[in-house]
């Protein structure tokens, strides 16, 4: 454990849900983990207990992605774990694959009625469509994201075939969306058991991320927003070129500062821990010595693909490699458009980034 991780208090230390099963971790709120086919490769998915219009059940909180053996998986929880009682509610933080997959699945499944944002449930809906179905279905993959990660120094043949070959992956993870949804809002309360789940939304890493906060029993279920070992992802990619979600994201982080430092946050990856804030602290810091190092970096003109080793020093696979670049290009993005970089763009088509 290195010296951020040992400020965090982990309640549950090591202990684990057994697949299919679950985990309490307040009153009414239970926790279970699906896999994931990547590097990362869980994913904790929350169940709350709750009643709606006289009908007693189950809130889901995120699915999972669209496989098999996922399913599976919640079939077991199903017939384990719900006490016989239905699925009444699906809600979905946001709209990458692992949170969102099955929530189409899950819905059909229990007649339940899906809650996201407006903005992630739309992008969710176009990205889920079959790559040929029209701009930006299939989701950041294919031709327009080797075209966006070239004019950033991503120029090798191989890693642009494999990159290119990546077309559709969003919607083989995510088949189908539900045709219509209840829109999750800012400051919002969800009654969800009889207490109140307040929406806190938040921006960088998805369109509209949103957590639920409830202060009765001092639970916050932070998605990707707040994570104990690893930092979020923010990237930039060829749906938005022009995007700056760097700042977005540590700005969306000051909506919690009012919250308990005593808050149990339930995060979409790794374990349930206690120190809200300190992680927070940690973020910002993180961010601030990638900044310093991107700057140092580049006081010759340099690609995001030249900076990719500063950000990252392991070995990285394709998936890997794409959120990498994305990354690098927030970082550049957020130095260029505070003015700390200047861009020109290369003989060869490619933006270089140099210190001012």
């Amino acid at each position: 454990m290195n010296l951020n991780e040992s400020r965090l208090v982990y309640p549950w230390d090591d202990a684990l849900p057994e697949p299919g099963r679950a985990v309490g971790v307040a009153d009414g709120v239970y926790w279970i983990r699906m896999p994931l086919p990547f590097a990362l490769d869980h994913i904790n998915l929350w169940l709350l207990r709750d009643e709606i219009d006289g009908r007693t059940g189950w809130t889901v909180v995120d699915t999972g992605v669209a496989r098999d053996e996922v399913r599976a998986l919640w079939e077991q929880v199903f017939e384990h774990v719900l006490d016989g009682l239905p699925v009444l509610r699906v809600v979905v933080t946001h709209m990458h694959p692992d949170h969102v997959g099955l929530a189409h699945w899950l819905c059909e499944r229990w007649q339940a009625p899906l809650w996201m944002t407006m903005t992630d449930y739309a992008v969710a809906r176009m990205w889920a469509r079959p790559p040929d179905k029209g701009a930006g279905a299939g989701g950041p993959t294919g031709n327009a994201a080797v075209q966006h990660f070239a004019q950033h120094g991503l120029t090798d043949p191989e890693a642009q075939e494999q990159i290119r070959s990546r077309e559709g992956y969003y919607s083989s993870l995510v088949p189908d969306m539900p045709r219509s949804f209840h829109r999750l809002l800012h400051g919002h309360e969800l009654q969800i058991g009889g207490r109140g789940w307040r929406v806190i939304t938040g921006y960088g890493h998805a369109p509209e991320h949103a957590s639920l906060h409830c202060e009765p029993l001092g639970v916050l279920i932070a998605g990707d927003m707040v994570l104990p070992r690893i930092s979020t992802n923010i990237s930039v990619f060829d749906i938005e070129p022009e995007g700056n979600p760097l700042p977005l994201y540590l700005d969306s982080l000051r909506e919690y500062d009012t919250l308990s430092e005593d808050t149990l946050v339930l995060p979409s990856h790794g374990k349930p821990f206690r120190g809200l804030h300190e992680r927070i602290a940690q973020q910002h810091a993180h961010h601030a010595e990638r900044l310093a190092e991107l700057l140092a970096a580049c006081s010759e003109p340099s690609s995001a693909m030249d900076v990719v080793p500063v950000l990252f020093r392991r070995k990285l696979d394709m998936h890997q490699l794409s959120f990498a670049m994305g990354e690098a290009i927030a970082h550049l993005h957020a130095l260029y458009f505070e003015g700390k970089l200047r861009r020109s763009v290369d003989a060869q088509g490619i933006y270089r980034f140099q210190r001012v």
